[in-house]
């Protein structure tokens, strides 16, 4: 939905907003929303928090070689975001994709644990 509608759509459906100007749960502090989302719940899973780590640098466009995984999923996200305009159907088409990248990171994490 367009950014000026987002307080009057989450007042109207009680959802919470997230990676829009002035919410909570956005880009804070040098963080995106996604770590916004980890910090406000306490998540402490080590394979979230390195998804964290690539989700930010992907999402954050001065960050993006601080992460070597960060410039593809970048890519995807863009390319998806071509494909699916709807917010909403980009946000649902592209769950499988940080299903499986969580998936590899819990095997990263694994290897060094």
């Amino acid at each position: 939905m367009p950014k000026s509608q987002v307080e009057q759509v989450a007042k109207e459906t009680g959802a919470i907003p997230f990676d829009a100007p002035n919410v909570e749960l956005g880009h804070k502090n040098g963080k995106c929303s996604f770590e916004s989302i980890i910090e406000k719940y306490g998540l402490t899973d080590p394979a979230l928090l390195r998804l964290a780590k690539i989700v930010h640098a992907a999402d954050i466009e001065t960050e993006l070689d601080t992460d070597e995984i960060a410039p593809g999923l970048e890519a995807i996200a863009v390319g998806y975001s071509l494909r699916f305009p709807n917010d909403k159907e980009n946000l649902s088409q592209q769950f499988g994709v940080y299903d499986a990248l969580y998936a590899w990171c819990r095997l990263q994490v694994a290897k060094q644990g």
